[in-house]
């Protein structure tokens, strides 16, 4: 399959990582490292320069904080992709992350075939959900139980539906939301669809994440 012209823009401080990191990318031709930087006032300069498909960019850079960064950069430059490559781990750290605009996060033993999909996945779909993004914003949500609050621009769901987002992001099998709700297992699978569509995603992972930005389950 062909894929048009990716081009890369690197944020790291770490010069063996940007090296490992350039030499896999650059085994695909469609991939093209246009930039590397190494901290945050370089970053903004070479945005304004050469503005990059894809940034791929560490959590913490010298003199830029990671979560101010993305915001300004969402704010600057909207269609700029963000994949967050570090070494943090951290639930809070991803969830926050994803939440002020990255479009995925991973660790820095990804796997090279993994950020190359990554990279792929939020060109053509905006984000890329992996077990780490799941895992944190699922986190989130089971630690909240306040009454849901919608935000402006959120959709309306119905009662029911918020009940069953609410069992997705606990984490229940289609089944278990069955049993829940009383309703057959197909009428779940016919109700998330629904969902998917009213909130404009593509999968249940786009689905939660829309649901925590929105502030629908909080």
């Amino acid at each position: 399959m062909e894929h048009r012209k990716i081009l890369l823009g690197m944020a790291d401080d770490h010069k063996i990582f940007r090296d490992g990191l350039r030499a896999a990318l650059k085994e695909k031709d469609f991939l093209q490292v246009a930039w590397e930087v190494e901290d945050g006032n370089d970053l903004m300069h070479k945005l304004l320069v050469k503005m990059p498909d894809v940034l791929l960019m560490d959590a913490r850079i010298p003199n830029a904080d990671g979560i101010y960064a993305i915001a300004r950069i969402r704010k600057e430059y909207p269609d700029i992709r963000i994949i967050i490559l570090t070494m943090d781990d951290d639930p809070q750290l991803v969830h926050r992350m994803m939440e002020m605009g990255a479009n995925a996060f991973l660790t820095k033993m990804a796997d090279p075939d993994e950020i190359i999909q990554a990279i792929l996945t939020c060109v053509e779909d905006d984000f890329y959900f992996n077990d780490l993004v799941n895992q944190a914003v699922l986190l989130k949500l089971q630690r909240k139980r306040k009454t849901p609050r919608l935000s402006v621009n959120a959709v309306r769901f119905t009662d029911k539906e918020l009940r069953i987002l609410q069992l997705i992001a606990d984490d229940k099998t289609t089944e278990e939301i069955a049993e829940a709700v009383f309703l057959s297992p197909r009428t779940i699978e016919t109700i998330r669809q629904q969902m998917k569509i009213k909130a404009g995603v593509k999968t249940i992972a786009g689905l939660v994440m829309y649901a925590t930005r929105h502030k629908i389950l909080e």
